[in-house]
């Protein structure tokens, strides 16, 4: 996967990195292993570096650091890291499924982990862990609150302002769409599109989140 290279994986074990991103699907349909097992093993290794990560740098108690563990190991946590590595257009999944849907993306970036885990070994899980994730929780982003109000958390030290401005609407009277983009400081951070101009709203404060954590 060339998006894993900037990360420092580079992956050669072609048979285990497919098995990876075969949806059961697939599997049924050309007989062979899906990522389930991977899968499984994925979430025990992220888990173990993140709570390696909170115990040895954050002085959390056992319930905080369980909490906070909880945040960046969520289904919602793990789709946006999958997004970050362009992982859905990797997945291979059977005729009768269009696309992805947000839980098997987050279950394949897990079986990923696991491969970087058993062809690379645990100190490139924690590089890759470290950058990839550790910006979200350094910046205290929270996959299961709303992204304005996350978004208003991170730059409100720095005193900057926040516009979300309507872009463009459209569409018939029974299925309506909104643009809207959010400006911070008289720069465009992020755009984003919904059903209402609050899911816009909450679309484009996803992007800036990105931008912002890795500006």
């Amino acid at each position: 996967m060339e998006t894993l290279k900037k990360y420092g994986i580079d992956l050669t074990n072609s048979k285990l990195l497919n098995t990876a991103l075969t949806h059961t699907s697939y599997a049924n349909e050309h007989e062979c292993t899906s990522y389930e097992r991977l899968e499984f093993l994925g979430d025990a290794v992220l888990e173990y570096v993140t709570s390696d990560y909170m115990y040895k740098t954050k002085l959390y108690n056992e319930g905080e650091m369980s909490k906070k563990r909880s945040l960046y190991v969520c289904e919602n946590a793990l789709y946006e890291y999958a997004k970050d590595i362009d992982l859905k257009s990797y997945i291979k999944l059977g005729n009768g499924i269009k696309e992805a849907n947000k839980t098997v993306i987050a279950d394949v970036f897990e079986a990923v982990v696991a491969v970087i885990y058993l062809e690379l070994g645990m100190d490139k899980v924690k590089e890759f862990f470290e950058r990839l994730i550790v910006p979200y929780i350094e910046s205290n982003v929270d996959f299961l609150m709303d992204y304005k109000s996350t978004l208003q958390e991170l730059i409100q030290t720095e005193q900057k302002s926040v516009e979300y401005n309507l872009i463009k609407e459209g569409g018939p009277a029974h299925k309506k769409f909104f643009i809207v983009e959010v400006v911070i400081d008289g720069m465009v951070y992020g755009t984003g599109k919904g059903g209402s101009k609050k899911e816009a709203e909450q679309h484009a404060a996803k992007e800036a989140i990105k931008k912002c954590i890795r500006s």
